[in-house]
């Protein structure tokens, strides 16, 4: 199984690329895991409907046919780490490469959530899209870890 974070957006700062590099190099070889970026559309004159419809062509041509697809989305299921782990262990006895969809500035088209498998939620909080990209690697190479009983992640 593969993971893929599909992240609608621009060029993120160093501090970013970096730190997402960090976690993903940290991921053992059985469960990869990616950032590929995605072009967000240019606004201009265009409506809501028609960025998000020209993003979701974008994404789709990104996406693994058969991937889980899992977007992040402030109506998500909000996770523990320890849940969070639990559901990547889910994901790998389903055997399907995951994608994680991160949406750009107007989020992501309606039809992606609909049809998602799952929607999670990272915080409360509103989250510059850069660290919502690190905080998911970051809470993915975690999972991994309470999973394979690294010391990397301290309960209580």
């Amino acid at each position: 199984m593969k993971l893929a974070i599909l992240a609608v957006g621009h060029r993120q700062p160093a501090w970013v690329s970096e730190g997402c590099a960090e976690y993903l190099k940290r991921m053992p070889r059985e469960l990869p895991a990616s950032v590929t970026e995605i072009k967000p559309e240019p606004r201009g004159s265009k409506t809501r409907e028609q960025l998000l419809s020209a993003e979701k062509g974008r994404i789709r041509e990104a996406l693994a046919s058969g991937s889980r697809i899992v977007v992040l989305d402030e109506k998500g299921d909000d996770l523990t780490t320890l849940k969070l782990a639990k559901r990547l262990e889910a994901w790998m006895l389903d055997g399907r490469d995951v994608a994680l969809l991160i949406g750009g500035a107007d989020g992501l088209d309606e039809e992606f959530k609909q049809q998602a498998d799952d929607r999670l939620r990272l915080s409360s909080l509103t989250l510059p899209h850069g660290m919502a990209r690190l905080l998911l690697c970051e809470q993915l190479y975690r999972a991994v870890s309470v999973l394979k009983n690294h010391p990397y992640h301290r309960e209580g």
